[in-house]
């Protein structure tokens, strides 16, 4: 076959991968929080200005889907939300590489330049299409944890203590729960009962919290119906190919998530860079951010980032996703292959 036609049948072939990526971060693309835009005015406030907060009622509507999960998980996907461009990514990488499994694909995607929280989403296939396929939610929900990462925290304990009054949150074959105290205050923490097999929970919030005070967020994934309560997939096992010490863990005492430096990707990462470190409170790394605005100005002068609506922003973040796809098909195209590799 002729290079020139070689180069088209790559093009059409991979036009629907490109209209994918563009409509999976449609949402983001509006360059606000529509969490937060319910609370602030569109128009840019000086700097002094304190932001409105996201009232309680708010935040529990916006935890509900995953306040569930073992605190592992829930620390890691916390932290996994502030990068919603990563995320997206990682789901098309996985898309394009579901041919890896076990160690082949823990060893690969370290190779690929994602905040380490990120990266680590891998060995969860089931909450990377979750996240990426509720983008809109899932940037509000990182946006919320920035802004007010305490208040978070506390909202994650109040959809437990609902769900615990209503007796769907309780130890079980996939999960042990306990009251513990942390800090001086009570708080639910949910381990998985096997610390190598992970579950990940599927329900609909009105089953398992009951009615709510504010409208649950709009939240759907394959599997997902109205009316379903607690529900559990096949368990996922973490071996020896994932690293071990594969969750990060949540300062309930503190109002925060602490890095696991037993992690897997977090050694590579700090390998990678030269960081040294004994744990303690994760923090959000900016350089991973992308383009992706963040939810108020606040929080975008502490990272050094685009506030919500700012001029060029939704631009600047559809022209970053696209210049990278069609950067990957025009090589695939020369090498006459459609589809990347993993490295």
């Amino acid at each position: 076959m002729k290079s020139k036609d070689v180069i088209s049948k790559c093009f059409n072939e991979s036009f629907f991968h490109v209209v994918g990526v563009l409509c999976s971060i449609g949402m983001l693309s509006l360059g606000q929080s529509s969490v937060v835009a319910q609370q602030a005015p569109a128009t840019t406030a000086p700097a002094t200005q304190e932001v409105p907060k996201i009232s309680n009622a708010q935040l529990d509507s916006l935890v509900a889907p995953i306040a569930l999960y073992s605190d592992e998980l829930l620390a890691q996907t916390l932290a996994a939300s502030t990068y919603p461009l990563e995320i997206i990514q990682l789901q098309q990488w996985m898309e394009r590489n579901k041919n890896l499994k076990d160690k082949a694909l823990a060893d690969a995607v370290t190779k690929q330049p994602w905040d380490p929280s990120v990266q680590a989403m891998a060995a969860f296939p089931e909450v990377v299409q979750r996240l990426a396929g509720n983008i809109q939610w899932t940037t509000d929900l990182g946006n919320a944890f920035l802004a007010q990462q305490s208040d978070v925290m506390d909202a994650v304990q109040r959809m437990r203590a609902k769900a615990q009054g209503k007796g769907t949150l309780k130890t079980s074959t996939q999960q042990k729960v306990e009251t513990k105290t942390e800090g001086g205050k009570q708080v639910i923490v949910v381990e998985q009962a096997d610390p190598q097999v992970v579950y990940v929970p599927s329900y609909d919030p009105v089953v398992v919290y009951g009615e709510p005070a504010y409208p649950y967020y709009p939240y759907e994934y394959p599997g997902y119906y109205p009316g379903m309560g607690l529900a559990w997939g096949a368990g996922l096992a973490l071996g020896a190919a994932w690293g071990g010490g594969w969750g990060w863990g949540c300062g309930w005492g503190n109002g925060d998530v602490n890095i696991n430096h037993n992690n897997n990707y977090v050694n590579h990462y700090n390998r990678a860079n030269n960081i040294r470190g004994e744990g303690g409170q994760w923090q959000h790394n900016p350089s991973h951010r992308g383009n992706a605005p963040y939810g108020d100005r606040g929080t975008a002068d502490r990272f050094g980032g685009r506030g919500p609506g700012g001029a060029g922003a939704p631009d600047a973040l559809v022209a970053s996703v696209v210049s990278a796809a069609l950067e990957n098909l025009a090589v695939s195209a020369v090498l006459g292959n459609p589809v990347a590799s993993a490295e």
